[in-house]
């Protein structure tokens, strides 16, 4: 069939994985570094991809292509936490709340375990090494402490091959900015994603990241995404330095 279906330039391409991170059905993945359309039949064409691609690489093509399939998708997903598991980690659990039939709320139970997409310890800020294997060749992800709490599938849809590492500048004391420039201009970094939440507080975040990001010298991708207090994305902005 013929459908709109995205395609990638791999020579525009930089393998930030921004586009990776993303694409929520899997579609998109890294082959030697650059970003590849993995099967036809894995995109909806709905282009979630194409806003965060900072070089412009991802675009909208008409052409024959195998229609969407929402349980290969599934299967594919399914199949990509399961080999996650397999290599070890830690895991997060949720818990699930019941009422009887009169109204009376039950102690809660374990659900089925969710993957954790954390790739290193520590997280905190203060705490992390200026450098370390784990930097090299990822993206940072700087979080606000609350974005993961507000953010129901935060850890799949930010962490991914990120490095996380999270703050509070309200309550943290001093100011980040040293120590992030240190670790952008130590290691081999190659995207810059900025979580924060819509309250006043997390602009110090915001700041500190954006001037280490300027201080470092380094020309890599940056994003800064906002979450409302109830966990929606209400902004998302790519940073262009001039």
């Amino acid at each position: 069939m013929k459908r709109t279906i995205i395609e990638i330039d791999e020579d525009a391409c930089t393998g930030c994985r921004l586009c990776v991170d993303a694409c929520h059905e899997g579609a998109i993945g890294l082959v030697d570094g650059k970003a590849r359309l993995l099967r036809d039949d894995y995109c909806d064409g709905l282009g979630d991809c194409l806003p965060a691609c900072p070089t412009g690489a991802i675009t909208f093509v008409e052409r024959e292509a195998e229609a969407y399939d929402a349980d290969a998708v599934a299967a594919h997903l399914a199949a990509r936490k399961a080999e996650a598991a397999s290599a070890g980690g830690f895991q997060e659990v949720s818990a699930t709340v019941a009422a009887t039939p009169d109204g009376e709320v039950v102690e809660p139970s374990l659900a089925s375990p969710a993957q954790s997409c954390l790739n290193q310890w520590p997280v905190q800020i203060k705490l992390m090494p200026v450098q370390a294997p784990y930097y090299q060749g990822n993206g940072l992800l700087v979080a606000a402490d609350c974005t993961a709490f507000a953010c129901a599938d935060f850890h799949q849809r930010l962490m991914g091959q990120n490095v996380t590492i999270i703050g509070c500048p309200k309550l943290d004391e001093g100011s980040y900015l040293e120590k992030l420039t240190a670790i952008l201009s130590s290691n081999d970094i190659t995207a810059l994603t900025i979580a924060r939440m819509e309250v006043p507080c997390c602009g110090g975040l915001e700041r500190a990241a954006l001037g280490a990001l300027e201080a470092s010298g380094r020309d890599i991708p940056a994003r800064v995404i906002t979450f409302s207090v109830t966990g929606d994305i209400i902004a998302e902005e790519t940073i262009v330095r001039e």
